[in-house]
């Protein structure tokens, strides 16, 4: 089986990669490029004057094929294990196309949390890097140089706002109800439910996790996105973490958060 992890950032997506990894039947990527792959063959799928020359509904089943034979090769590439959890933030904006050459609707985790505690964390882990350049920072500019500021850039743009409007998207077309929500704060309270439900949807056996021992098996380098490099280091730990997006944030900056983002807060609970 190949499942998918098309989560918001800073909401412990790389947390349930690795504690999935633990399963030895599951494979779990990092953030993953196979989304990439197939964007740039859809170009040309619909761009090629030798497709378009060719019977429509031939080459559409021909494209189908190449897409979902071309994702299981990719997994099977990847590692020998049954099960392949890909991570990739583009899936869910993506669904009714996978869905098209899979054949059935995918299997997709989303973990979500508390925009105001996701944009804490995105302001905490710039100050905890001041040495390194940062895209968000830009003196010269004027850009970048106050929290309110940073704030702003990351919910108009990625990975913040893309993956926002990417939600709203896929809370329009009605394809949420499809998915498999997790609400981060839930999987850090009770890990072993949340796991649980990620087995049910799927269809698998449960698998009895270690929550005091997460080993962490995928590793990135966010430095090439011009990001802090260790974005996406977890704790070995599941548990509870104080919210502390008041302190970090300030009271009106968290309202006015709430504010831009109600939508999301009030579907996921958070309102």
């Amino acid at each position: 089986m190949i499942f998918f992890n098309s989560s918001m950032p800073r909401s412990g997506s790389t947390l349930i990669q690795n504690i999935l990894a633990q399963n030895p039947s599951i494979h779990a990527t990092p953030t993953d490029g196979f989304l990439e792959l197939i964007y740039g063959a859809r170009v040309n799928y619909t761009n090629n004057a030798e497709f378009k020359a060719q019977d429509a509904e031939q080459m559409q089943a021909a494209w189908r094929g190449f897409c979902r034979e071309g994702m299981k090769g990719y997994a099977a590439g990847l590692s020998d294990k049954p099960h392949t959890c890909i991570k990739s933030r583009g899936i869910g904006e993506q669904f009714n196309w996978f869905s098209a050459f899979m054949g059935e609707d995918p299997k997709l985790i989303v973990m979500v949390r508390n925009v105001k505690a996701v944009l804490a964390s995105m302001e905490k882990m710039h100050r905890a890097n001041s040495e390194k350049a940062q895209a968000v920072h830009n003196p010269s500019e004027m850009r970048g140089l106050t929290t309110d500021s940073r704030v702003s850039q990351w919910l108009q743009g990625p990975p913040v706002g893309l993956a926002l409007q990417r939600l709203q998207q896929m809370t329009r077309e009605d394809i949420t109800p499809k998915c498999l929500i997790i609400r981060y704060e839930d999987l850090c309270k009770n890990p072993a439910i949340e796991t649980g439900r990620v087995y049910q949807y799927l269809g698998l056996d449960p698998f009895a996790h270690d929550f005091e021992n997460v080993e962490q098996v995928t590793q990135e380098d966010d430095a090439v996105y011009g990001m802090t490099p260790t974005l996406h280091k977890v704790r070995k730990k599941v548990e509870v973490i104080k919210p502390d997006y008041l302190e970090i944030l300030g009271e009106g900056l968290c309202k006015q958060i709430d504010e831009m983002c109600a939508g999301y807060q009030e579907d996921f609970g958070y309102a």
